[in-house]
């Protein structure tokens, strides 16, 4: 289950990682300029193992599925930017720490760097638990795990 501690998780929830961002914030999608221009210092291409994405109203939504994969992007924020953006980001996604009706949960997970392969930790949004069993057992997920290129 996604809300347990994971074995990769940072002690803090503060930790500075960088974000593994697969749908509205990548760029060239809508919210990328909104929320990530000026405060980022890279964004790379990578990959989520373990993972399916699923379309939601206008944004997706991944869901843990082993042998899945979701494209996306490895964003590290500037340092004098991280808290800014991490309070951003969890607000765009509706997240609150230990909250009951949050649409995603925020949980670190290795993403594997597309250009050289290495893996890394990093802040990846998932569906909460009730989105991700209404999504498996209704949802169809987005053939290839590329929001991007679905269209």
């Amino acid at each position: 289950m996604i809300t347990e501690k994971n074995e990769n998780d940072p002690e803090e929830p503060g930790t500075p990682l960088p974000f593994f961002v697969y749908g509205t914030l990548r760029p060239g999608e809508p919210n990328h300029d909104l929320f990530l221009r000026g405060r980022t210092a890279s964004e790379e291409p990578a990959r989520l193992p373990g993972a399916a994405l699923y379309d939601g109203p206008g944004y997706p939504y991944a869901v843990e599925r082993p042998g899945g994969e979701i494209r996306g992007e490895l964003v590290t924020a500037r340092p004098e930017s991280y808290a800014e953006l991490l309070a951003a980001l969890d607000r765009l996604e509706e997240y609150t720490p230990g909250g009951p009706r949050n649409l995603y949960e925020r949980a670190a997970r290795n993403v594997i760097r597309t250009t050289d392969g290495t893996t890394t930790l990093a802040w990846v949004y998932l569906a909460a638990p009730p989105v991700a069993a209404r999504l498996r057992a209704e949802g169809e997920p987005i053939e290839g795990g590329d929001w991007v290129s679905r269209r």
